[in-house]
């Protein structure tokens, strides 16, 4: 079966690219087109996996390019999005024309192609904060963020696609994502960054919100195994481990290990507004289980174990003396 990751030079899309490679599956990668003939993080796969894969770069907000890239592809993992919160707050146009206009590029190629299966990603934030737990695909979704409404609107999207034109379509929505190949924009490569800078001070935003956290080759597991399944068409499916910590608690585990006479320090400038921070994100996995063979097969102990090593031999990646929004 030939399968198109967009965004597979991202972290969760080259984590993705690798697990279906490994699986059998003929991969087709679309990554973001630049100047500097980057793949992302697919440039650091082993030569002989990234042979393997077929590279289009292009560009998700052009239809033209996502149709060119969707010919001749059987299913569609569609990834590529703008996921900052913060650089949302200042430039919410990149992110209409990025995850609404982009998906709706993929869902109009996939009409005209008749692809045989989109899946649209969508994001635990779309949620916003908790009203209930573990929240269920039935939770009523709440714009928090620019970034957040626009994947709303994706979703929406996909939805009305399923709906109007039967399209073969499922919504993934993963709970928080970590691991290897993770930018320091998200948490826990910004904690574990800056302890392994040697930082005695650990600058973070709020540290009482909580997270329900997937170690990213659970997250892409899930992707492949909510496709094998005909019972997830039509249906948006959470990705989660059905288990919060707070990023107080997180922070403070991750010091014990590294660097235990480090301090944590709240940062006004990494603070979101009031009322754009979700508070509460702990997610039901009730629903992937019945559909699918899925279940998360890594703890939080030792998915952190990884990522820590990964990122001690992976530094120069990382830019620690700013905050990376």
């Amino acid at each position: 079966m030939k399968v198109l990751v967009t965004g597979a030079d991202g972290f969760i899309g080259s984590h993705l690219a690798e697990s279906l490679l490994e699986q059998g599956y003929n991969v087709k990668a679309f990554t973001f087109y630049n100047s500097f003939n980057s793949w992302g993080w697919l440039d650091t796969l082993p030569k002989d996996k990234l042979n393997q894969i077929e590279i289009f770069s292009g560009d998700v907000r052009d239809p033209n390019g996502v149709y060119e890239a969707m010919k001749g592809v059987d299913q569609v993992f569609h990834l590529a999005a703008l996921i900052a919160i913060p650089f949302s707050y200042h430039s919410p146009d990149s992110y209409i024309d990025t995850n609404i206009k982009g998906t709706l590029n993929v869902l109009q190629a996939a009409r005209k192609l008749e692809t045989s299966r989109i899946l649209v990603t969508s994001t635990s934030e779309v949620y916003g904060t908790a009203k209930y737990v573990p929240i269920d695909e039935h939770h009523p979704f709440q714009g928090q963020s620019p970034y957040s409404a626009t994947k709303i609107g994706a979703d929406r999207l996909a939805e009305s696609f399923y709906r109007s034109f039967n399209l073969p379509i499922s919504i993934v929505r993963p709970f928080n994502t970590y691991g290897p190949r993770q930018s320091a924009r998200a948490v826990i490569p910004t904690i574990i960054t800056q302890l392994l800078a040697g930082k005695e001070e650990i600058k973070l935003g709020s540290l009482t919100p909580t997270r329900d956290f997937n170690y990213v080759k659970d997250t892409a597991n899930g992707f492949i195994e909510i496709a094998k399944s005909n019972k997830t068409i039509g249906e948006e499916i959470n990705i989660a481990t059905q288990q919060e910590i707070s990023i107080g608690e997180l922070a403070s585990e991750i010091i014990s290990q590294i660097n235990p006479k480090a301090r944590i320090v709240s940062e006004e400038a990494r603070l979101r507004p009031e009322k754009s921070e979700v508070n509460r994100l702990l997610g039901s996995n009730e629903k992937i289980k019945r559909l699918t063979n899925w279940y998360p097969k890594y703890t939080l102990e030792d998915g952190m174990k990884e990522t820590i090593e990964w990122i001690k031999n992976n530094m120069q990646s990382y830019k620690t003396d700013i905050y990376n929004i």
